[in-house]
Order: structure tokens, then sequence, then C-alpha cells
């Protein structure tokens, strides 16, 4: 991927959509109008040509490799986002059997919450196996308290809650198949796929624009759906479809493509691991070294993608989100639900964007202490 020109890129904290590679938008700009001579842009393609066919074939290679997919998965690029799985996983899977569920934070509670619709249709029992709604989401309850079903269908949960700051970082050990959200946690660091039934999320994080959602399951998963799930949500039919039941969201399977290309550069999913774990333990460190600044989080569930944060006195947020954009930090206001501050550095956020947010940090300390 060639070097970028410079241009007024700023250090972009989103929670999502989020900062992409600047070399991916780069190579994209260039081949907006005539990709690779063709003269016309990837948006204009049929879907269904041999060119375009070619690139959603490189892009699945390039995630199997980045993730040592085994070939009993299938993986599939949808449409709606990682919020319509809610709705699609017990359509699907939950088969008049029980689904377990742990809710650690917003996008697991909106989980739970959605498939109870579904209970209430007869299709089969949603049971919330433990919430951590008493520690504000805060930290995990322990495996202990956890009750869980007899011969569930399966175990879903959040991987990393990116409005609360709060990540499990290994595989709940659980008889049945587990169903992880990872929307905000994908390629971050080495997982082990084979310890899961299906993997989802949402592409506007880690992997590309919005709209985008990407589904990796086991393929004895399958041909279990519910004869109300949609055609456009079952997950056999979309198999057999590769993808492609309807015109996918071609753009953002492309621009995906080319994250893969640009991760697979950094070294792969190990290499930017580490780097991750250096941008998260600065901030965590200048957050832990002062008493000005604080994360609510247990240490052992702190977020290395979504690192909440607050000020000591409360009168001053308003003050710190104005004075960080006019220094050119955006995007550095938290979640309604949880207030002060959330800066969320996915793999696209560069080591110094971190460190020009921790010396700004520091220096408003100083100011305002």
């Amino acid at each position: 991927m060639t070097q970028h020109q410079d241009f007024h890129r700023l250090p972009n904290f989103c929670a999502g959509p989020a900062t992409m590679p600047t070399e991916v938008l780069t190579l994209a700009q260039s081949e907006l109008l005539d990709w690779q001579g063709r003269g016309m842009s990837v948006m204009e393609m049929s879907h269904r040509s041999a060119d375009y066919m070619a690139i959603t074939a490189k892009a699945e290679t390039k995630l199997r490799g980045l993730m040592d997919i085994p070939d009993n998965y299938k993986v599939l690029f949808l449409q709606g986002g990682a919020s319509l799985q809610f709705s699609a996983i017990p359509l699907n899977l939950l088969n008049n059997q029980a689904g377990d569920y742990l809710t650690t934070g917003a996008w697991s509670g909106k989980a739970v919450k959605e498939a109870k619709r579904y209970e209430k249709l007869g299709l089969g029992r949603i049971a919330e196996v433990a919430t951590g709604k008493g520690s504000n989401f805060t930290d995990v309850p322990a495996q202990s308290e956890w009750q869980l079903s007899d011969n569930a269908a399966y175990f879903h949960y959040c991987a990393n809650e990116t409005i609360h700051g709060l990540q499990i970082f290994d595989a709940p050990k659980v008889d049945a198949p587990l169903i992880a959200d990872m929307s905000s946690s994908i390629l971050s660091e080495r997982i082990n796929v084979s310890d899961f039934g299906m993997i989802y999320a949402g592409a506007q994080k880690n992997i590309g624009p919005a709209g985008l959602v990407i589904v990796i399951i086991r393929e004895d998963l399958l041909d279990n759906a519910s004869e109300w799930c949609p055609m456009l949500m079952n997950y056999a039919h979309q198999a057999e479809k590769e993808s492609m039941s309807n015109t996918p969201a071609t753009y953002a399977w492309y621009l995906s493509g080319l994250v893969f290309d640009w991760l697979e550069e950094q070294g792969g999913v190990d290499a930017i691991g580490k780097i991750n774990r250096q941008k998260a333990e600065l901030l965590y460190a200048t957050i832990d070294n002062s008493s000005f600044y604080a994360n609510p989080v247990a240490k052992a569930h702190r977020s290395i993608m979504n690192i909440p944060f607050t000020l000591a006195d409360s009168s001053l947020d308003k003050l710190f989100l104005t004075e960080s954009e006019k220094a050119g930090l955006l995007n550095l206001k938290g979640h309604r639900d949880v207030g002060g501050m959330r800066a969320s550095i996915y793999n696209a956020v560069p080591l110094d964007w971190v460190q020009q947010l921790v010396d700004f940090m520091q220096d408003f300390e100083k100011k305002h202490a």
C-alpha cells in the first residue's frame, strides 16, 4: 500500500464510525472514479461481475488468514450492522431451546432485550445468566454466580462493551456454543476462533464503514433457523448464496478488504495487538498516576479499545472538551449513559495520537488541578 501524502487529518477518538487507516482512504480515493483502469468506480460495478467477485474472494481470504479461521467456519459479509444480529441469532439458533445471555453493559443488554421478543413468540427461552448492573457495569460477575441453563442452544456475550469500556479477554468456559459480539474488539488481538460457535462484528470500528457486519459461524450451527426467520437473516441461506442473496454493501466490503491488506502490512493481528497494548498502557498509566483523572473499570477488564475517564471536578468537563477540540483532538466526549470522556483507540489510531492526547491531559491537569 503506497505512502499517503499529507492531509489535514486530526487525531480522531470516535467510538464509531471510527478512524480508518489514512493509507486505505488514500488508496480508495485514487480508485474512486476508476478502479484499476476499468473506467468505473467499485460503487458502480455489478456485484456479480468477475472483477467484484475477485474483490470479495480476496477480502475473505485475507480475513481468514489474519484470524486463522478454520475451514469448517463460514464467513458472511452481511448488511444491517451488529444490532440486526440481536434478532438474527435467536431466529437462527434458539431452536426451541434456551439461549443464555451474559449482560456486562449496554450492548449485551440490548441483545438480551431483543432476544426476549422471540421468547414471547414461543421460539425458546431466553435466560439472563448474570448481569453487571449492580457494579454499574464496571466489572464482570464471577462465573460462579452465573445461572447457566441445561443444554442451552448457545451462550451470548459481548467481548468488549464500547460504552462502558469493559472487556472480557478470555473466552468464557461453558458447555453451550459461544456467540460473541466482537464489534469493537475484532482483529485487535489474537483469539482462537475455534473457541466460538459464532463471532459477529459491525465493521465501523476496526474494519470499515458502517452498515456492514461480518458473521463467522461454525457450519454445524447452520440449518437450525426458525420458519419465521426472514430469508436475508438466515445464515444457511446467506452461506449458500455467498452473502449475495441480494445486492450486498459493495463499497463497504471493498474498503474492508483494503483494511485487511493494511493490517497484514502492519505485521498482522499479533503485531497490531502489541501496539494496541502500548496505546492502552500509556493512557491508563496517565489516568492512574493522577488524582485529577479516574477510570472506574476493574483493572482485569479494562478495555484496550475504549477507555472512559472522568475528571475529579466534573464542572471542568465542558472546558476539557472545548480545549481538547481546539488542540485538534476530536470526539472525546463520553457516552451520555456514562458521562465524562472516552478515547476509542482502535487499530487505525496511531500511538502518536495517543501520545498527543496524554500530553494534552497532563497540560490540562497542570492548569486546572
